[in-house]
């Protein structure tokens, strides 16, 4: 399905949804990238040809992601797969003694509605036009892939609205795909740990070489290709769902 596939990438625009896109385009697929306007998914887009599409999206918008969708259809005929890559996080203790202030309830929520209820959004609404395809030999009409992060698991000191986020879209992968089974649609969420994308790019060399030896092996940073490698393994494998996949190197984070 992978090399024929209608794909929309949230978060396209750089990071780990920039390598999906990439990856999706040197199969041949076609690709809806979805993400902000300031995003350099235009840009993208034109670098990778006619077969990607650039669509201002915010996440979290009804109309936003419809018109994502409008395009996948208009433009390339459907939608096969959707993986949701776009996200944000801060870090911020739950009470900060030494200044007296506690966690913003707005910055918490804030991360809350974009990298929950802004996957889920585009899980609801992708899921319907994945829906309208005829059904392949296993009565399979489409994927759709979502992000966590090892964080919903090992959240550290300062990752409350962070890992509390991803933990929901872990909590919702299961039943989800059930919902979605009787129309043949797989839901799979990948949670990864340390990779090389531009928030980490923006540290240290000194903290990037300390966080990329606390992976036990291979001992480095993730590559972001090898998050689109495991996305592309789950659109040929048919018999994943339901599941979430740590793509972490064994990595346990500490407090």
């Amino acid at each position: 399905m992978f090399k024929n596939a209608v794909a929309l990438v949230t978060g396209g625009g750089s990071g780990l949804g920039r390598a999906v896109v990439e990856r999706f385009a040197r199969a041949g697929s076609k690709v809806v990238i979805g993400d902000l306007k300031q995003s350099p998914g235009e840009e993208l887009a034109k670098e990778l040809g006619n077969n990607v599409t650039f669509v201002p999206m915010d996440v979290t918008s009804e109309n936003d992601v419809n018109e994502a969708l409008h395009v996948a259809k208009s433009k390339f005929g459907g939608l096969h797969v959707a993986v949701n890559c776009a996200g944000i996080a801060v870090a911020v203790k739950t009470y900060n003694f030494n200044k007296k202030t506690a966690h913003s309830l707005e910055s918490f929520a804030k991360v809350i509605n974009v990298n929950t209820n802004g996957t889920f959004n585009v899980t609801r609404l992708a899921a319907g036009l994945i829906g309208e395809n005829d059904p392949d030999k296993d009565g399979q009409r489409g994927v759709i892939i979502n992000t966590a992060s090892v964080a919903a698991f090992d959240g550290q000191i300062g990752q409350a609205a962070y890992a509390a986020s991803k933990a929901a879209v872990v909590g919702m992968t299961l039943p989800i795909a059930r919902d979605l089974s009787v129309q043949g649609i797989r839901v799979v969420t990948i949670a990864p740990g340390l990779f090389d994308t531009p928030m980490l790019q923006a540290l240290p060399d000194k903290i990037r070489s300390f966080l990329a030896k606390t992976v036990p092996f291979p001992q480095r940073l993730g590559d972001p290709d090898e998050f689109a490698q495991l996305v592309e393994s789950i659109v040929d494998n048919p018999m994943l769902n339901g599941e979430v996949i740590r793509l972490d190197g064994a990595l346990r984070m500490m407090p």
